[in-house]
């Protein structure tokens, strides 16, 4: 493989290198530091596909090359437990790998740009946890069936370290703060958006864009703003990419409440969303599914970004 030569679309949101990213609450707990009693771990998924936990493990290689692969294996193989899942998914491997100064790049066949988003996001996370123990490795690259990764606009990445994570500092989790957040609901009629700050009292453990989709399900305070979704909607996972948000839904979703304009639903979601710095648009799925539409006009498969007017 030869560097930048090797570049083309390989994921419908892939956005692999170089990136910020925040998952749903908790998403990093058991990813922090090192447990004592063992020299490495496994990161895996928990079985709701919203966090990487992590597992003690003691390898029997110890050149680097032979770890690598040992670890890697590992990352690809089942285990016997209800409450987390391998982090490399059936159907999805690695055709090669080979590394080159201190990046360990890594080439999946082509099913890895078949993952829904969440699930490539929990992926590539848990890899990159485990693959930058390895001493002399401090990035991962990745590759499908020999071409590069592209972000979610469809630019070209670099490569992913651990500091292109963001998660909660140790010392915060449980803490508790206050925050105000900017969400939009529809006005009296349906057919305009109504801007409303809240003040909210949050976990830090949870992400600030899981906080905004549960107070926008939960409704507006005032009587003069009017929900977009129903309160039967749940919130399955939400994730941030390169400042493409993800969020997936259940099928309350679809619960249409046709007093409110399709554009209004959609956009109060966008908007909200939107209104955090690091969210630049936003993509909407029902149970991980982007096919389809909502209602008649909207594409699921589609990214929406803020609009100012309506």
């Amino acid at each position: 493989m030869e560097g930048d030569k090797m570049i083309k679309s390989a994921g419908r949101m892939a956005g692999a290198c170089g990136i910020s990213v925040c998952i749903l609450a908790g998403c990093f707990s058991g990813c922090g530091s090192r447990k004592k009693d063992y020299s490495y771990y496994i990161s895996y998924v928990d079985s709701e596909q919203t966090q990487t936990i992590q597992s003690g493990y003691e390898p029997e290689h110890t050149s680097v090359d032979g770890l690598i692969q040992e670890l890697l294996d590992r990352l690809g193989t089942d285990i016997d437990t209800v409450d987390y899942v391998k982090a490399i998914p059936e159907g999805v491997s690695i055709e090669s790998w080979e590394v080159e100064q201190d990046c360990l790049r890594l080439n999946f066949n082509g099913f890895y740009d078949k993952m829904e988003p969440i699930t490539e996001i929990l992926c590539r996370l848990a890899i990159v946890k485990t693959m930058t123990q390895v001493e002399g490795i401090e990035s991962i690259s990745f590759f499908v069936e020999g071409e590069p990764l592209k972000d979610s606009t469809g630019e070209n990445v670099g490569t992913v370290t651990i500091d292109s994570f963001v998660e909660n500092p140790g010392e915060q989790i449980n803490s508790y703060q206050n925050a105000t957040i900017d969400l939009y609901f529809a006005n009296e009629t349906g057919d305009g958006l109504v801007r409303e700050t809240q003040e909210v009292y949050y976990n830090s453990n949870i992400s600030m864009e899981k906080l905004v989709m549960e107070h926008l399900i939960s409704g507006p305070k005032s009587k003069d703003a009017f929900g977009t979704l129903p309160k039967e909607t749940k919130l399955i996972n939400v994730a941030v990419v390169d400042g493409s948000c993800y969020v997936n839904l259940d099928e309350n979703f679809k619960n249409q409440n046709y007093e409110i304009l399709e554009p209004i639903v959609i956009y109060s979601i966008v908007n909200s969303l939107t209104s955090l710095d690091h969210i630049e648009r936003v993509q909407i799925s029902v149970n991980g599914d982007t096919s389809g539409k909502y209602r008649d006009d909207f594409e699921l498969s589609r990214m929406y970004e803020k609009i100012t007017h309506m």
